[in-house]
């Protein structure tokens, strides 16, 4: 349809006021919410991922679309409560303590909703009791942590070792991801996940939901 295919492509530019008209005139013409959230803006934001994952593109461009699919999303908010719409999943995303660093979560953040989960974000510098409660309080299914720090990769397992401590790390798996971290590092601390980048990260996501 080519207006879903007009959506994607202004979406992928960045082109936010272009994104909310055509998203409006999609819903005129009759179109479910679900589709155009699905083939026109996911579609678009998927897209951009793999180029971002290839380095065809960079992180001002993930942003801007990021914006677009936002104010996209925004006026289909309405509309798809009223369809019923479903998340995949559930996630919690947070940078850990002492990290100040958020873009590269923020990212993350972008792809996993690209990819059709509800993502739940802590923010930066967050304590592991307070990681422990959100996930008893939510119960996702998926606890992503970002540590951008050699200074606080080590807090990745403290949190590992807290949700033990609480009795629900068997009840959520764990992504971790940032600069200073690696496969290796990710099997060290008992994490069931690592990611280099945003786009593998919602790959990733989207295996324990299968």
């Amino acid at each position: 349809m080519l207006i879903l295919e007009n959506i994607a492509t202004s979406l992928k530019g960045g082109k936010v006021k272009d994104v909310v008209r055509l998203v409006q005139e999609a819903l005129d013409e009759g179109i479910a919410a679900q589709e155009i959230l699905d083939n026109g803006l996911l579609k678009g934001m998927g897209e951009l991922g793999v180029k971002f994952k290839n380095n065809e593109v960079y992180v001002p461009e993930v942003l801007v679309a990021a914006k677009a699919l936002n104010n996209g999303t925004a006026v289909l908010k309405a509309k798809l409560l009223e369809e019923g719409a479903e998340p995949i999943g559930k996630i919690i995303i947070a940078t850990v303590r002492g990290d100040l660093h958020d873009i590269g979560k923020n990212l993350v953040k972008m792809m996993l909703e690209a990819g059709g989960f509800e993502v739940r974000d802590l923010g930066i510098d967050i304590h592991e009791d307070a990681i422990v409660e959100a996930v008893k309080a939510d119960k996702p299914d998926i606890l992503c942590l970002s540590a951008l720090l050699t200074t606080t990769m080590d807090q990745l397992k403290v949190v590992i070792d807290a949700l033990k401590a609480a009795g629900v790390r068997d009840s959520v798996k764990v992504m971790v991801g940032g600069a200073p971290i690696s496969q290796d590092y990710a099997d060290i601390v008992g994490a069931d996940a690592y990611s280099p980048d945003a786009a593998s990260a919602a790959e990733a996501a989207k295996l324990f939901i299968a």
